[in-house]
């Protein structure tokens, strides 16, 4: 039995290929229909299967009899309907352990874009549930997806991997949150519609912002980007009376002048009373005059001062990578040890079904004998077997899961049937029941 992985990534392929790869809800639940559960694609045998499509990655993860990745490069080819050939130099092939090592990295974040993003952990989840729900994972693809979310979840709670803000939008939004209390109740005035924009607005209502109007030179871009987020659009000769409501202003156009200055500005801000004014000027060239931040109640944000605090962030992200990689490590080794006690678990339940007989055919022989005990008594006795059934196996037991951490299962197994006068071999699905 082997663990597989297959994919390609925003390091690997560009965007072209992998907006083609990408597989959509429907796509998904036919390949997980088709792969899981010893389904033969090509010369290989896909035993579980778990797919994870994302707009930067596509991963595919196998169980399989030998380490022959074709069944999975075939199944997202057809799943896809792009020939195998047009992305085959550009997949990671990995098993094993170091298919393992992969997944973890990925639900914490080491293997994103910008390292440390939240959304991959969330992928990851729906990714294994889709899975469970076709019912194309079995006891090993789970236990490791399981493991890889619980790395996730400990790397985000343990470390600082995702807590400082990784792109100009978050940078842009925690400067805000910062400097105006209770930032869910305020007004924000986005100015511009492009991606920086979006991605602004994105941020802000991740923050449960609800109170966001769009103000931008064509009344279609405003728009189009307001209906997206459930925002409020105006035309953009309301950009002054907007600025006098805003608490926050982000502003990202592609003007070649500033568009905000300082003269109509300063009355402005009289009027205000003292209500301080949040200004992100994320574009280039500028869209707010710098004088504007000279102006009382006003703190005035350009591009360059954001990419500085972005840069410390992602300083700070990296130097949380070894705490994160010790959690990936803690984890994964609990996997790799469960794995490698597979070989016992038919055993340790063949073990016990025997005792159980056995129990059972020698506590039937001897109340045959006691016809005279009352019904506690019986169950007294019952009681008494079981514990001492128990008992003796514990030892046992407990040396058979050891063996397995130390590398020495199948030793450990052949012994044990010949000392307990078990059959030769385990029976055939005795790996998921004892699972």
């Amino acid at each position: 039995m082997h663990i597989l992985a297959v994919g390609l990534n925003h390091e690997h392929a560009p965007v072209s290929l992998r907006e083609r790869l990408a597989l959509d809800a429907d796509q998904l639940e036919i390949a997980l229909a088709r792969g899981g559960f010893g389904k033969e694609r090509g010369s290989g045998l896909l035993q579980e299967l778990v797919i994870l499509s994302t707009c930067n990655r596509v991963e595919l993860y196998g169980i399989a009899g030998d380490e022959n990745s074709a069944p999975l490069e075939i199944l997202l080819a057809e799943a896809s309907g792009v020939e195998v050939g047009q992305f085959s130099q550009r997949l990671y092939r990995l098993a094993d352990e170091a298919a393992a090592r992969h997944l973890f990295q990925v639900a914490c974040g080491l293997d994103s874009q910008v390292l440390g993003e939240p959304q991959i952990l969330g992928q990851v989840a729906e990714a294994y549930s889709l899975a469970l729900r076709q019912r194309s994972t079995g006891p090993v693809l789970s236990r490791l997806f399981q493991g890889a979310l619980r790395a996730g979840k400990r790397a985000r709670a343990e470390t600082r991997i995702a807590k400082d803000p990784a792109s100009l939008s978050s940078v842009a939004v925690r400067l805000a949150e910062q400097a105006i209390p209770g930032l869910a109740q305020a007004q924000v005035l986005v100015v511009g519609a492009g991606r920086m924009a979006e991605l602004a607005v994105e941020a802000l209502r991740k923050r449960s912002i609800e109170r966001i109007t769009v103000v931008n030179r064509t009344a279609a871009g405003a728009q189009q980007l307001a209906r997206r987020w459930q925002a409020r659009a105006v035309p953009f000769e309301r950009l002054l009376p907007e600025l006098a409501q805003a608490d926050i202003v982000i502003s990202s156009t592609s003007a070649p002048h500033a568009l905000i200055h300082r003269q109509p500005m300063e009355p402005l801000m009289r009027a205000r009373a003292g209500r301080p004014l949040v200004i992100i000027d994320l574009a280039v060239p500028r869209d707010v005059d710098e004088g504007v931040g000279n102006i009382p109640g006003v703190r005035l944000y350009n591009i360059d001062q954001l990419d500085q605090r972005l840069a410390r962030s992602l300083e700070q992200r990296e130097r949380e990578i070894p705490q994160v990689q010790s959690v990936i490590e803690q984890e994964l080794q609990a996997f790799l040890d469960w794995l490698r006690g597979l070989p016992v678990v038919p055993l340790i339940r063949e073990l016990r079904l025997e005792a159980e007989a056995l129990r059972q055919q020698e506590l039937q022989r001897a109340l045959s004998r006691l016809p005279d005990l009352s019904e506690e008594e019986r169950q007294r006795v019952d009681l008494m077997t079981r514990a001492l059934v128990k008992k003796l196996l514990h030892t046992p037991t407990q040396l058979l899961k050891q063996s397995s951490g130390e590398g020495s299962a199948a030793e450990y197994a052949v012994l044990a049937r010949r000392l307990f006068g078990l059959s030769a071999q385990p029976g055939r699905g005795e790996l998921q029941e004892g699972t």
